[in-house]
């Protein structure tokens, strides 16, 4: 018995540090390569050079990227908040409970070029709605609905079931209870789980090169023009071959971007 708990706590550790080793490497790989090229000009300036993009700086895809995931989390969270508070508090019976789980599982299975593809024939195509910052974020709100509503769930189960039925015993209607004790107690760990989506969002790019991602722009674009986004600018540069230096770069700037959303998400959700 001694020797199998101490494989399984070798084992669970070994796997921990490897994980953490991988995660170490990988950010200090792109941060070695594209550390050194991040100036003022690259954050600040728009791309430049033949072809475009290996030289000048990256900033309307920033600002794209950012509105881009600000959009898609706003939506998301809109349709999973209530999802997962019903799937939670709903008093539905437990086929349909398994039966929501496991359709927000397998959408969440779903590669996220067939969502892409989806969103193309359906907005695009169907409805005749332009390529913008609208349709890809629409686009991407279908992708990470299901990621956001797991974790919401989740979070909500773990408001004392007990405090729930009291302050319904005590009169308190359900949507008092949701919007004035359960959300309040989850904000944190709610927010965290939003962040994380429109982290996921930010960082894709097969959903936003059919439905709204372009190769340059000279605007902040509004929410019905054509974007720039950093995962479809560095896909440019790596697979046309234009700079792997650059692509390092951009990666770097997408990575500090989703690290500071999820740090600014936590500390609001603290404060709350």
């Amino acid at each position: 018995m001694k020797l199998s708990n101490l494989a399984l706590a070798t084992w669970a550790y070994g796997s921990l540090i490897l994980v953490m080793a991988i995660l170490i490497a990988a950010c200090s790989y792109i941060v070695y390569h594209g550390g050194p090229l991040i100036t003022v000009d690259f954050l600040w300036l728009y791309p430049a050079g033949m072809p475009l993009g290996v030289e000048g700086g990256i900033f309307p895809a920033i600002i794209g990227s950012i509105l881009e995931g600000l959009l898609t989390a706003s939506m998301a969270a809109i349709v999973s908040i209530p999802c997962a508070l019903y799937m939670v508090y709903g008093n539905i019976s437990r086929w349909k409970s398994e039966c929501f789980l496991f359709t927000l599982r397998c959408m969440s299975g779903l590669p996220s070029v067939l969502i892409g593809l989806f969103g193309y024939s359906v907005l695009i195509l169907y409805l005749g709605i332009d390529k913008s910052l609208l349709s890809a974020s629409i686009t991407l709100t279908v992708m990470v609905i299901p990621f956001i509503t797991l974790r919401l769930v989740k979070v909500f189960h773990e408001f004392p079931r007990e405090t729930y039925e009291a302050a319904l015993n005590m009169g308190l209607s359900p949507s008092y209870i949701w919007m004035h004790m359960v959300i309040p107690s989850a904000m944190r760990d709610g927010l965290s789980a939003i962040a994380l989506g429109a982290a996921y969002a930010m960082g894709a790019t097969a959903p936003i090169m059919y439905t709204g991602a372009v190769l340059y722009t000279r605007a902040i674009p509004n929410i019905t023009d054509p974007f720039m986004a950093l995962p479809y600018h560095l896909y440019i540069l790596v697979n046309e071959g234009y700079s792997v230096d650059l692509a390092y770069a951009t990666a770097f700037v997408l990575m500090v971007i989703l690290l500071c959303i999820n740090i600014i998400c936590r500390y609001i959700g603290g404060r709350s």
